[in-house]
């Protein structure tokens, strides 16, 4: 039944991806509005897979690159759901959802079959360093595409090009606050993940710290962030300075969430 519903899933978001990338072209409240159903209905039919493979499995499906980049995935739909209906974005989504999409497609090529949990993993840290991050880096997400969107609507004012994507695009003020909001609820969680993730490496390998590549990333990513909030709250960083470390963040927190997987195997390593 969980398959069921992940490949529902894929089905909505990548037809919501399509009339996402369409609202770029032409602004309609029609497509605004179907775009927005198709994707609240995939991430309720993507919640519902979870839920049943939580069920399955006996533990969150957390565990393996197949339940991690689909679980990403959610994660960052549900953050952009709660940010466009805060913010009436809609054009956000032409930016997240493709993202979503992609995690949730890389998930596909995964196996996807449950295995017993590996005994390190068998603990109640499990849940909660992990959705600590997954909240986090899908939040940082969202600061990636406002940040986007900033860049590009700054060029237009630079350029004075003030044409049809122009006119879609939110304020330079709402984009920036949307980036400061992301920022202080994804860097104290992401905070939270790395010191829960310290004592629950103390319990299951007898030591808070080993530098290990998935620690060693984490820890650069955690600076990157803490550089942009505290240039923020004490000199003011605002607008494009702000815009590219968010960029510059979201793609290291990329590379610590995947790329160390791939390439730098360690005891945080799944497949």
């Amino acid at each position: 039944m969980s398959q069921i519903f992940f490949y529902i899933t894929l089905a909505l978001y990548s037809c919501s991806t399509l009339l996402y990338l369409v609202y770029l072209i032409r602004t309609t409240p029609v497509i605004a509005l179907w775009a927005n159903r198709l994707v609240m209905s995939g991430f309720i039919a993507h919640l519902l897979s979870t839920i049943h493979r939580f069920s399955s499995a006996g533990h969150i499906p957390i565990t393996n690159m197949h339940e991690s980049l689909s679980f990403f995935s959610l994660t960052i739909v549900g953050a952009f759901l709660f940010f466009e209906r805060k913010y009436r974005v809609t054009i956000l989504g032409s930016f997240v959802i493709p993202l979503a999409l992609l995690l949730i497609i890389a998930s596909s090529a995964y196996p996807s079959a449950i295995h017993e949990l590996n005994p390190a993993l068998r603990s109640n840290w499990l849940w909660f360093h992990t959705i600590m991050a997954f909240i986090s880096y899908a939040t940082f997400t969202i600061a990636f595409g406002a940040a986007v969107i900033y860049l590009i609507q700054q060029h237009f004012l630079k350029k004075k090009r003030f044409g049809a994507l122009f006119q879609k695009l939110p304020s330079l003020n709402t984009l920036d606050d949307i980036n400061y909001r992301c920022l202080t609820v994804g860097f104290p969680l992401l905070t939270v993940a790395i010191i829960s993730g310290a004592i629950w490496a103390e319990k299951a390998w007898g030591t808070y710290w080993s530098w290990d590549p998935k620690e060693t990333w984490s820890l650069i990513t955690w600076f990157i962030y803490a550089a942009l909030l505290h240039g923020r709250m004490t000199t003011g960083w605002r607008g494009k300075r702000a815009a590219i470390l968010s960029i510059a963040g979201f793609l290291i927190m990329l590379f610590t969430f995947i790329g160390v997987n791939l390439w730098l195997p360690g005891l945080h390593s799944y497949k």
